[in-house]
């Protein structure tokens, strides 16, 4: 599969094209032939790409954190979770596959692992909705939290969608009805619950399952009620102003920190956790069991109390 490289990486890009040309002369030409340059222009490349990421602008973050090759659910679930048995269906209506959910063991802690699936290719973006949330992905969080309090189970979110779904028959069950209640019971959860915003964090679709005692987000994922290009269209009827709307939302990890919407934010390799996805999965899981020892010991009522002090905290410093 060819590599996808954004706008501002075809520097990199058109090295990593020459070191590629470079290398199928070596072929013909002998082993270890231009070996010298290889190693000059991967260098190069290393350079390229740290500088890029280092100093990315809210709306180049915005496109690494919707970049297709990013890790998605399904990756974290291989890569942290074992035994992982999915549970299907909200019991009322139907089973939506772009938020999935079920059991299994992180790092030999029995936990709810749930989260948005955005697929890789046309057939499962269209399975999974591109992550999008219906109604019946919503009651479904909410039957697994309920699960999980039953058997006293620590609950693992991992966002990342663009928003919920859209549609009219969304509407007609009740969409809104459903992102308050897994909203809610998020918040009133009595177990640990830890939400990591993995690409996009996008409106109620995002919130619903992040009303959680820790929210994590990694370094090049954004988080905000809008998109950038929904912002652009409302404040100033012109889409094609969402760079101006990405720096104003305050949307990225680092101006989220500061303002306590979130309370971590989860390095990623160079390049991007699409650069290394199991790197990042390992780094993520790395932050998780962290944050999960300092609740495991916290009684129901501590991790509703940590919860309520948390949000509204966010709200005073936003005031």
């Amino acid at each position: 599969m060819a590599q996808h490289y954004l706008d501002f990486e075809r520097p990199i890009a058109e090295l990593e094209s020459k070191i590629e040309e470079l290398s199928k002369l070596s072929e013909t030409a002998g082993e270890g032939s231009f070996d010298g340059e290889i190693d000059a222009l991967r260098g190069r490349v290393d350079e390229l790409r740290h500088k890029a990421y280092d100093h990315l602008d809210p709306w180049q973050k915005t496109q690494v954190a919707r970049h297709p090759e990013r890790p998605h659910f399904s990756h974290y679930v291989a890569g942290l979770i074992e035994e992982f048995v999915e549970l299907r269906g909200d019991r009322k209506f139907a089973d939506d596959q772009a938020i999935v959910g079920g059991l299994g063991r992180f790092r030999g802690q029995p936990v709810v692992a749930m989260g948005h699936e955005k697929g890789h290719d046309t057939t499962t973006r269209l399975k999974h909705s591109f992550g999008m949330g219906r109604p019946e992905g919503y009651r479904k969080a909410v039957r697994l939290m309920e699960m999980a309090e039953q058997f006293n189970l620590p609950v693992l979110t991992f966002v990342d969608t663009a928003g919920a779904y859209p549609g009219l028959g969304a509407e007609e069950r009740g969409q809104a009805e459903a992102i308050a209640r897994s909203t809610e019971k998020g918040l009133t959860l009595s177990t640990p619950n830890i939400a990591t915003i993995t690409g996009e964090g996008g409106s109620g679709g995002a919130i619903a399952l992040a009303g959680a005692n820790k929210v994590l987000i990694l370094e090049h994922s954004v988080y905000s009620v809008i998109s950038p290009e929904g912002c652009a269209s409302i404040l100033w009827r012109d889409g094609a102003r969402m760079k101006d709307a990405a720096a104003a939302m305050k949307i990225t990890a680092q101006d989220l920190i500061k303002s306590g919407v979130i309370d971590r934010i989860i390095e990623e390799p160079a390049g991007g956790a699409h650069s290394d996805p199991e790197a990042a999965i390992r780094t993520v899981g790395d932050a998780i069991e962290e944050e999960l020892k300092g609740l495991i010991g916290l009684s129901p009522d501590q991790l509703r109390a940590q919860r309520e002090s948390r949000f509204y905290a966010i709200g005073r410093n936003l005031s």
